[in-house]
Formats: structure tokens, sequence, C-alpha cells
């Protein structure tokens, strides 16, 4: 299970640490495409071949499926921790994400999500979010 919060930095080369606590579950190779929110989904093997699954079901005939499919296919790529427990991170994904240099990785479950350490920061602040609104309305989901 992916849970937590870490700080890490993009080196000069595009190198990026994944937290040592996500490395098991993760595996030595994982997806990494661009998410939600204007941050980067990490995905194991594992979990992307279920949301693939989740993919390949959807109607080719309905617009907005193919819009989300295209999304999650075309910004996705195969990332390898190399021995220090880095993966190197392409031009298109952290330009999507406006990764620079400082960074936040967070668990989210089943994935991990990789921020811009400012964005993170502005969209986690109560000016941006009330968790007791989000709370409130979880029951709709069942929660």
């Amino acid at each position: 299970m992916l849970l937590g919060e870490y700080n890490h930095s993009i080196d000069d080369k595009s190198r990026l640490i994944i937290p040592s606590k996500f490395r098991d579950d993760l595996g030595s190779i994982f997806i990494v495409t661009k998410g939600l929110d204007n941050c980067l989904f990490i995905y194991s093997i594992s979990e992307w071949q279920t949301f693939e699954a989740k993919l390949k079901s959807l109607p080719l005939t309905n617009q907005n499926a193919r819009v989300f499919t295209r999304f999650f296919a075309a910004g996705a790529t195969e990332c390898q921790l190399d021995k220090q427990g880095r993966i190197v991170l392409p031009a298109h994904l952290r330009q999507y994400a406006g990764l620079t240099k400082d960074t936040v990785i967070i668990g989210a479950i089943t994935r991990a999500e990789i921020w811009d350490k400012e964005k993170w920061t502005n969209y986690t602040s109560e000016d941006n979010i009330s968790v007791e609104e989000v709370a409130s309305q979880m029951s709709d989901l069942g929660i």
C-alpha cells in the first residue's frame, strides 16, 4: 500500500529518487503517466494492468471514453529504477506537471503521485480545499 508524503528533488539529468518505502509496492519497473490535477501518476505493473483493463472496457464509440483513454495511454511511459532508486522523468511528463526541481511524492493507496512542491502546497492549503466539505460528499460514494 502506498502511503505518505516525501520531498525529493529532480537532478540536472532529470532523475528523481523514488521513496524507498514505495519501491517494494511499485517494483523495479513501473508506469508513470499524466495524472489528474496536473500531477503524475505512478502505477505498479499489476495496478496499471488493472487500470488498463478498465480503459479497454470503455466503448470506442464514446468520445469521452476515447479522450480519457488517450490522456492516460499517450502520456504513459515505463520507468526502471537505477541502483540508487532513481528514475529518469521524460521531458513531456516534467512539462505537463510543471516539474523543475523540488517535488513531493505522495502515496494514494493504489498509486503514487508526483507533484511540483509549490503546486502541492497550494493544492493542500486550507484556502483551496476543505476536507470536511469533501468528506460530507463521500457518503454518495459509499464512504
